[in-house]
Parts: structure tokens; C-alpha cells; sequence
């Protein structure tokens, strides 16, 4: 996608666009449609970690929230977000067997417990046994280190879904 194409997009069609480059975060990419015009897609995403980065420790853990379990209940519902559904399966989280299942249901809980917001990391760039044994890891974090380390995995998604977006474009137009 032209980045001149981005920059003329109004308001709405941009936060329309870029709406769940964080997951179900739109007031993300609302918040720097004021930073107009962009460079290219590396400025927008500048943008988008420099306010994520900029907001206090409540509003990431907010941005965290906003994330589901890992194999929980909206991949098994089927209300997970488009994006969360190609990732999750892509990492092969949804065609765990019974005892995966029940492995992943009790490191989320006690994830969520021990840290107040769900386990987030970037699914495209991990592997099943990857996410385990992360998840296994990064629960001997405190709760500073490990709210870091999701943010920066928000922003690796981020990243991805951005590219995502305008590959998409490109494949549409050719």
C-alpha cells in the first residue's frame, strides 16, 4: 500500500484499517492518525510502540487485557478476532488434544492469577512447544519483567498485523 494512500485516508477509514493492529485496541492507531503524514509503514509503527510505550503501567496492562488465552475459550466459542484466529491456528493452538488443552486452560489460570492480565505472545513466530514452555518461563517473572516482555510481544503482533495489512493490498491490487 502507498503510503500516500495512507496518509489520505480519513479518520475513520484509517482507524477502519489499522483498528486491530493491536488487538481490539483502535484507540491505538485513532490516537496517532494525528501524526499524518507517515514516512512509510516503519513510521506508523514508531508511532504506534512510542504511545504504547508512553502509557503508564495500567494502560498496558490494559492493552494486555485485551488479548485472549491462548487456546481458552474464544478459540473454543469461536469469538476470537480474525487476526487471533489465523495466529493461533498458524502456532497450531487449535488443534490441541485433550491433555494440551487442559495443560494450556491451567498455565492461563495460573497465569492470570500470579500476573492480572493473559499470557501474550507473538504466535506467528512460535511454535507450539515454543509457546509452552515460554508460558512455563515466563511465569518465574516478576510482574515489571513480564508485563515489559508482553508489551514487546504486543508490538512484534503489531508489526505483523501491519504487514499483513498492506501485503494484503498489494495481492488485491495485482
Amino acid at each position: 500500500m502507498d503510503i500516500n494512500v495512507v496518509n489520505a485516508l480519513t479518520y475513520e477509514d484509517f482507524v477502519k484499517l489499522f483498528g486491530n493492529v493491536v488487538e481490539k485496541c483502535p484507540l491505538i492507531p485513532a490516537a496517532i492518525w494525528s501524526h499524518r503524514p507517515f514516512k512509510d509503514l516503519a513510521d506508523i509503527e514508531a508511532h504506534i510502540k512510542e504511545f504504547i510505550h508512553s502509557l503508564p503501567d495500567s494502560g498496558k496492562e490494559g492493552v494486555l487485557r485485551c488479548h485472549p488465552d491462548l487456546a481458552g475459550l474464544d478459540l473454543q466459542s469461536g469469538t476470537l478476532t480474525r487476526e487471533s484466529q489465523e495466529e493461533q491456528s498458524q502456532a497450531g493452538m487449535t488443534t490441541l488434544d485433550s491433555a494440551e488443552s487442559l495443560q494450556m486452560y491451567r498455565l492461563n489460570t495460573e497465569y492470570k492469577e500470579r500476573f492480572g492480565f493473559p499470557f501474550v505472545i507473538c504466535a506467528r513466530l512460535n511454535s507450539k512447544a515454543d509457546i509452552v514452555r515460554q508460558l512455563s518461563e515466563r511465569l518465574k517473572n516478576d510482574r515489571a519483567a513480564e508485563r515489559e516482555r508482553a508489551v514487546e510481544e504486543v508490538t512484534k503482533i503489531c508489526s505483523l498485523r501491519l504487514r499483513n495489512i498492506v501485503l494484503s493490498d498489494i495481492q488485491t491490487k495485482l
